[in-house]
């Protein structure tokens, strides 16, 4: 199969629905074999089989807990024993607990908090440990132009996605000389099932914000994360590549 990433593996978090979803779909048209790995173990065997077209051999499906240490270092044990290595991580997984300050619960900060960064970390923590030995990888961070500007009602989420572009950063400089890139993503506002639960006249204002006057489209997002995961970006690291349409440049 040819492609940007054919003959790789990789992982995708929270790939069973959104932009996980057309993420590892986009990598997997490009030749890589993909786990997807979600926290919802259904909706992750749902979204291999849609993905696989058939091939069942180039998909494994996933239940994970980016939260918790031995499920994602169980994820990246089982891809490598399914497909000989790991190539690839994007790590994807997200949650939201939108609140003013005034009414945010430290549960609510937690949780974001938890899934977004300490999830990221674990996820590359365990990968590079794979990668450093293969002395080659990429690792591509999903941050998000909230991380850039900060929305109010998203302290949270603002937090936890600029933290990433700071781990990401960091990561990058302590891998670069074992052959391991990572880089980051962020997109700014993208159609999907959640930005479209937003009511009609607050999605248009956002719309009327961006130069281009559009919402993003998923595959746009993975677009990009497909270019930092093949050879094409062979020479960036601790890169942020903004996905919003010209949004807060």
């Amino acid at each position: 199969m040819g492609g940007l990433v054919a003959g790789r593996s990789a992982i995708v978090t929270g790939s069973g629905q959104g932009i996980g979803l057309e993420i590892a779909r986009l990598l997997h048209e490009h030749g890589a074999r993909v786990t997807v790995a979600d926290v919802d173990a259904g909706r992750a065997a749902k979204a291999a089989a849609e993905i696989s077209g058939g091939d069942a051999d180039s998909v494994l499906a996933l239940g994970c807990d980016v939260t918790e240490e031995t499920s994602v270092d169980d994820m990246v044990r089982q891809t490598v024993e399914r497909f000989g290595a790991l190539d690839i991580l994007v790590n994807n997984a997200g949650i939201t607990r939108d609140a003013s300050l005034r009414k945010m619960s430290a549960a609510d900060f937690d949780a974001v908090i938890g899934v977004h960064l300490r999830g990221t970390w674990l996820g590359v923590r365990a990968a590079a440990a794979v990668m450093r030995e293969a002395g080659r990888g990429t690792i591509v961070n999903i941050s998000s132009l909230s991380g850039k500007s900060g929305n109010p009602g998203q302290t949270n989420y603002s937090a936890a996605k600029a933290g990433i572009v700071g781990l990401t950063k960091a990561a990058a400089k302590e891998l670069a000389h074992r052959g391991v890139r990572v880089n980051a993503v962020q997109p700014g506002l993208i159609r999907t099932a959640m930005t479209e639960a937003m009511p009609a006249e607050v999605f248009a204002a956002r719309e009327a914000d961006i130069p281009m006057r559009r919402a993003g489209l998923p595959r746009e997002v993975a677009g990009a994360v497909v270019f930092l995961a093949s050879e094409l970006s062979s020479y960036m690291t601790g890169a942020v590549l903004e996905v919003g349409g010209g949004r807060l440049m």
